[in-house]
């Protein structure tokens, strides 16, 4: 009979897309997957393409500041409680995988209270709020920093960095050069702004731009309705709002990355091994793509600018150092413990269901 595992997640890509990156692993191993997520979330959509029975529940979010809905999402995330373990009763699953977001909460708790062991993954340095209302019932907790390690019970706590798809390793350097219409003798800096755009970094790098093509052809991921008109045409320049299957050509093409400093962002780069200078996201956030990028720093994978300080002089200085001194931030990459997440997660999932770990 094969094993069954239940994956939750959702709210972000960055909620799903390491629950997309463990589908071939789990297949590979015949486990039958499902899905619970919200029930009109992105992770719907997403999920969508790979065949997998999808449930959406009831969902609510917990706030930390006053907002009229801190009356009416307790109720709501308590049906998703209640349907959660209807689901689970079901599908009778051997394990349960969440990725974080709010709308994991009910299912991990109604799994726990079903006795159906499960694994959570934090991909920030610091447990959101979503995940720590689940690390007390979950059997073990994924992470992506070192740093996280210290705040998560001792016999709980495995590195595992964040699970990436396979696909991107398989990229073509000529394919993302015939794609851009680019020459093989000038390197390539690759700009990505996170699925929703940068306005501050697409800016800078806009304004950059004379010097940068000097010594660079620059591709500009630049986020949904975000592309500048005005240079569609400029020789070496190259915009696109996003890219699905062309991605890992692209990756495959730079020589080097400005990046935010989101979870799954920065292990793709890891993953990848491509040197980088990050820009995490000050304003309106919790603070983790900061404590994301100084640890990234820290451990010799990345360079980092703070986005007040962030100017075309200072990009294309720091730019230029980062091409210059590649070969250090690759090697410090090869020698990471954080590689092959998938198959380390897909392992550690396997163990629980089998009852061997």
């Amino acid at each position: 009979m094969s094993k069954k595992i239940v994956l939750t997640g959702g709210g972000t890509a960055g909620h799903i897309a390491p629950n997309i990156a463990l589908l071939p692993g789990l297949k590979k191993l015949g486990y039958e997957i499902f899905y619970i997520g919200s029930y009109e979330g992105m992770e719907k959509k997403l999920i969508g393409d790979y065949d997998i029975p999808y449930y959406g529940i009831s969902t609510g979010k917990f706030r930390r500041y006053f907002d009229l809905k801190n009356f009416t999402d307790p109720f709501r995330v308590l049906k998703g409680y209640a349907q959660s373990r209807r689901i689970l009763k079901e599908i009778r699953p051997d394990v349960v995988f969440s990725k974080g977001g709010f709308v994991a909460v009910p299912v991990v708790r109604a799994a726990a209270s079903l006795k159906i062991p499960c694994v959570i993954h934090e991909s920030d340095m610091t447990p959101g709020l979503a995940n720590k209302l689940c690390i007390p019932v979950a059997k073990k907790v994924c992470c992506n920093f070192p740093e996280t390690m210290q705040q998560l019970p001792a016999d709980k706590a495995v590195l595992t960095g964040s699970p990436i798809r396979e696909e991107l390793l398989k990229g073509s350097r000529i394919a993302g050069l015939t794609l851009c219409h680019f020459t093989a003798n000038k390197p390539v800096l690759m700009v990505i702004g996170g699925s929703l755009g940068a306005s501050s970094v697409n800016q800078t790098v806009r304004e950059a731009l004379p010097e940068l093509l000097k010594d660079f052809q620059v591709v500009h991921l630049c986020g949904k309705d975000k592309i500048d008109n005005l240079l569609l045409n400029t020789p070496g320049y190259v915009q696109f709002e996003y890219l699905k299957d062309e991605l890992k050509d692209v990756f495959a093409m730079a020589d080097v990355v400005v990046s935010r400093a989101g979870a799954n962002a920065i292990c793709e780069l890891l993953a990848l091994k491509k040197p980088n200078l990050l820009i995490p996201l000050s304003a309106g956030s919790r603070g983790d793509q900061i404590l994301n990028a100084r640890s990234f720093e820290s451990q010799g994978f990345s360079m980092v600018i703070d986005e007040d300080y962030l100017s075309p002089k200072l990009l294309v200085e720091k730019v230029q150092e980062l091409y210059f001194n590649r070969q250090s931030y690759i090697q410090a990459m090869n020698s990471s413990h954080q590689m092959n997440a998938a198959k380390t997660i897909v392992d550690l999932l396997d163990g629980i269901a089998s009852g061997r770990s």
